[in-house]
């Protein structure tokens, strides 16, 4: 199984870095929305990162997936945590979950412990 998160976004990073260079706007606004839909509020930002590794798991997104593996992993999610999201987004999702959820626990798996 591939590295699925420092790879995909790896992979994005010059396409998103040229099409931004494009439309500089958009991204902006998707930059500030980004930024303030998962600062902390009532809910703690790593809630927020697994509610949006579970959607990125459900939309079927590697790219989100990575990122959001990144965000958690960066918010202090253990993989316990990680774990049990994914687990919604089988009942929630069903077949396709149970494909894009060891995507994203490999994600996690990636960031959480770089040397392998």
């Amino acid at each position: 199984m591939s590295n699925h998160g420092p790879d995909v976004l790896a992979d994005l990073r010059l396409p998103a870095r040229e099409l931004r260079q494009r439309i500089p706007d958009v991204y902006e606004g998707f930059s500030k929305l980004h930024g303030s839909a998962l600062a902390p509020g009532t809910l703690d930002a790593k809630t927020k990162e697994l509610i949006a590794l579970a959607i990125a798991v459900s939309s079927q997104c590697d790219g989100c997936i990575a990122s959001h593996a990144r965000g958690a992993h960066r918010q202090g999610a253990t993989e316990q945590e990680v774990a049990e999201a994914i687990g919604v987004t089988f009942l929630m999702s069903g077949g396709p979950a149970t494909v894009y959820g060891p995507r994203a626990m490999a994600a996690f798996q990636a960031f959480a412990n770089p040397e392998g």
